[in-house]
């Protein structure tokens, strides 16, 4: 995971950037992503609940017999939420070497568990020697209305291309190449002090995907089809928080007291990306 260098504040469980130039907000790239829809996440979040009661059984039946019910199953259900932000740690701490060894500096000490992952990294350098010329940087879109970071711009084997590393154990997702896409088409690259660096000319994109049992480079398609794509889920983000509760008016029942009255629950908003 990307940790931006630019200020970014969380909205109704989205990420918006906001710029030091101008104080504007502008929502950020894997926000946008998020109106995706994701119907393997129920069957992830079932098989991470199962394999953690199977794991923990002896915790489980021991909340259950002091008569915790409820206990057990909020246990059970924080499961996913666990999972995840053990997935986000390993993510970010390694981001953060991948980005020294990049520049060169030294990584210092290591914890056991993210050696394998500098390894691999050091064989993807010495396989492909990549000319980093950003690192963790934050891209900027006026036209479309729309921030993100990204991981490294580097040129490889002649190839100008955006790269976003991944260490999820379910791979490379098709996904991916819409945000490589709004990198790649943003307007320009912002600096925590407000300056602007012209956007670089790029021909595409790719991922480094790093597991502790291998790695693979993955090239990916982020044209400008793609690009178009991404701007549809632009638009439907802003359809999401706040043209779909513009749409539907009161009923206008000519007969006082005839109307229906229905509560309107709010839809659960999605954590910030």
């Amino acid at each position: 995971m990307t940790t931006p260098k630019i200020n970014t504040i969380s909205r109704g469980g989205a990420r918006f950037y906001v710029s030091p130039e101008t104080g504007a907000k502008a929502p950020g790239v894997t926000s946008i992503l998020g109106m995706l829809p994701k119907p393997f996440l129920q069957h992830w979040a079932a098989k991470v609940v199962a394999t953690y009661a199977i794991e923990n059984l002896g915790d489980l039946v021991g909340i259950a017999l002091r008569g915790d019910q409820a206990g057990a199953i909020d246990y059970l259900k924080g499961a996913p939420r666990r999972d995840t932000a053990k997935a986000a740690e390993t993510g970010s701490a390694v981001h953060d070497l991948f980005e020294k060894m990049a520049k060169g500096e030294p990584v210092g000490r290591v914890h056991p568990e993210y050696r394998v992952f500098l390894d691999h990294f050091e064989e993807f350098l010495k396989e492909f020697s990549p000319e980093f010329v950003f690192l963790e940087e934050t891209v900027w879109s006026e036209t479309w209305d729309y921030a993100g970071s990204f991981d490294a711009y580097a040129i490889i084997d002649g190839e100008k291309v955006f790269l976003d590393w991944k260490t999820t154990r379910s791979g490379v997702h098709p996904e991916v190449a819409l945000q490589l896409a709004a990198y790649r088409f943003a307007d320009y690259i912002i600096r925590p002090d407000g300056s602007r660096v012209p956007q670089p000319p790029s021909t595409g994109g790719g991922v480094l995907h790093v597991r502790p049992e291998g790695w693979s480079f993955v090239p990916v398609k982020a044209d400008e089809a793609t690009f178009e794509v991404f701007k549809v889920l632009r638009q439907v983000f802003d359809w999401d928080r706040i043209t779909k509760e513009t749409v539907v008016g009161s009923p206008i029942n000519r007969v006082p007291g005839s109307g229906l009255t229905v509560k309107r629950t709010a839809a659960p908003r999605r954590a910030a990306a």
